[in-house]
């Protein structure tokens, strides 16, 4: 990875409150892939004069979304909020596909399944590309960085 690549990207992620989240196996293992593959590879540029790498806190407070953004020794470097409004209808209906997807599972023909992932993953690249509209001049992120945080914006969304 050149100087510049290892420069724009997230090199630890927390979710605030991720103590309290109680969800599913399944949604735990999600996560944590989520997780896993945002490390390993993601492009995550914030509108800001600092080089990074960074550190991603993601939260949410009063039904917005918080992205605080530190350097690797954890001093905040940006830190903005933004309402959840436009992601709440895809994330809802994120939620109940996945639902569907998780029963289907257990019980369902292999073709149904397929039917029900192939929306899931329709859903999901649609709540990606809200975000990435929604992150413009604030953070530059691709196309898989973005599909990723979605992710674990719905583990946090989904707190009890």
């Amino acid at each position: 990875m050149t100087d510049e690549g290892q420069r724009r990207r997230i090199v630890r992620i927390d979710l605030e409150d991720a103590a309290s989240l109680r969800q599913s196996p399944e949604a735990e293992q999600e996560r944590a892939v989520a997780i896993f593959d945002l490390i390993e590879e993601n492009e995550f540029a914030p509108a800001v004069d600092y080089p990074g790498p960074y550190h991603l806190i993601l939260a949410i407070a009063d039904a917005r979304l918080v992205f605080d953004i530190r350097d690797t020794s954890g001093a905040e470097i940006y830190k903005f909020i933004f309402s959840l409004t436009p992601l709440r209808r895809i994330i809802k209906e994120y939620f109940d596909v996945c639902e569907s997807y998780y029963a289907a599972i257990k019980t369902s023909s292999l073709s149904q399944i397929e039917a029900i992932d192939m929306g899931r993953r329709g859903l999901h690249n649609e709540g990606s590309e809200i975000l990435r509209e929604r992150l413009a001049g604030k953070v530059e992120i691709d196309f898989g960085t973005a599909r990723r945080l979605f992710t674990l914006i719905c583990a946090l969304h989904m707190k009890t």
